[in-house]
């Protein structure tokens, strides 16, 4: 009995002929909208605000109002939070 010889790469052969590089960037983007989902879900979850939802009442509602910064506003929260006291404006 002999022995076939066969070569070996180091490549994976693109899926369907797409190339590599696509397949990767599609990739990447599926796990940053995973990650971004992710961080949404663990917010609520653990009961954190949602500063764009903050952003986006202020502006609808009250538009004269100043808007906290992003550090502001989870600092404000993480005091209401934990040391007694919301203060809610509608």
């Amino acid at each position: 009995m002999g022995t076939a010889l066969v070569k070996r790469t180091n490549t994976l052969p693109a899926p369907l002929g797409l190339d590599r590089a696509s397949v990767f960037g599609n990739l990447l983007n599926k796990f940053k909208r995973l990650y971004h989902r992710s961080d949404r879900f663990i917010n609520l979850l653990v009961g954190m605000p949602s500063y764009d939802k903050y952003v986006e009442h202020m502006q609808t509602r009250h538009p004269n109002r100043e808007i906290l910064s992003r550090k502001e506003f989870f600092k404000e929260a993480l005091n209401a939070r934990y040391n007694g006291g919301f203060t809610r404006c509608c």
